[in-house]
C-alpha cells in the first residue's frame, strides 16, 4: 500500500466512523414540476431557442420538405452531401442530380469527410427550453463524425412526437449506451477578447427544419 492510498484510507475510516450513527437519508421527493412549458408552447419555443443560439430556423410540412432541402443545398453550393444509411430517401428526392452522396461508411475517411460540403440528417430529440438537438447515431442521423466535420448541418425534426418541453422530460426517453451529441447551435468558442469564431468544434452553419407531418 502507497503512503498516498493509506492516508486515503485512513481518512475515510474517519468518515464512515463520524457518520456511523447519523440516521438515515430521507427518501427524495420527485413532486418537482419537469417543465415549465405548456404543450402548445412547445413547438414555438424550441424555434425561439434555435434562433438565439443562431441556428436558422425553417417550417414545413412533409410535402414541402424535399424542395427545401434542394433549396438549402443549392444556397450553400453545396455539391458533396453526406448521407447517413437510412435517411428517408423522399427527402433528398428534389436535389440537383449532379450532386454527389456521400454515404456514411467505416471507411469514409477523415479527408474525405473534409471534402464534404453538407450534410442531411434527422435526430433523436429536440428540447424546447434549451434549444438543444440530440442525436444518437441512429439511422437517419449517421455516425457521430458526419455531423462535426462537414461545414454545413441540415437537421430535420419531425415536430410530431420529436419535441419535448424540458431536458427532464427527455432524459428518460434517450438510451445512455448510445453515442448522444447535444447541440444548441452552430460550433462556437471566444477568445480572451471575447470574439466568437463559428465552426471549431463542428459546423459553422446549422440549419433546423422543423417537419410538421401533420399537414
Amino acid at each position: 500500500m502507497s503512503i498516498a492510498s493509506g492516508s486515503r484510507e485512513r481518512i475515510l475510516a474517519r468518515v464512515r466512523a463520524a457518520v456511523a450513527d447519523a440516521p438515515a437519508a430521507p427518501e427524495a421527493t420527485r413532486d418537482y414540476r419537469v417543465t415549465h412549458t405548456p404543450d402548445d408552447r412547445v413547438i414555438d419555443l424550441l424555434a425561439e431557442n434555435l434562433a438565439d443560439y443562431r441556428a436558422i430556423v425553417h417550417r414545413t410540412n412533409t410535402g414541402g420538405l424535399p424542395a427545401l432541402v434542394a433549396r438549402l443545398l443549392t444556397q450553400k453550393g453545396a455539391r458533396r452531401v453526406a448521407v447517413p444509411p437510412n435517411l428517408p430517401t423522399p427527402w433528398l428526392s428534389a436535389t440537383d442530380p449532379g450532386i454527389t452522396r456521400v454515404q456514411d461508411q467505416p471507411q469514409l475517411t477523415a479527408r474525405e469527410l473534409d471534402a464534404v460540403d453538407s450534410v442531411v440528417t434527422g435526430c433523436a430529440l429536440a428540447i424546447a427550453e434549451t434549444g438543444t438537438i440530440v442525436l444518437d447515431a441512429g439511422p437517419d442521423q449517421g455516425r457521430r463524425r458526419i455531423t462535426l466535420v462537414p461545414d454545413h448541418h441540415i437537421c430535420v425534426i419531425r415536430t410530431g412526437d420529436q419535441v419535448v418541453g424540458s431536458v427532464p422530460q427527455a432524459i428518460p426517453r434517450l438510451d445512455p449506451t448510445r453515442p448522444l451529441t447535444w447541440i444548441s447551435g452552430p460550433s462556437a468558442t471566444s477568445d480572451i477578447e471575447l470574439d466568437r469564431v463559428e465552426g471549431v468544434h463542428g459546423p459553422r452553419t446549422l440549419e433546423v427544419i422543423l417537419l410538421d407531418e401533420s399537414e
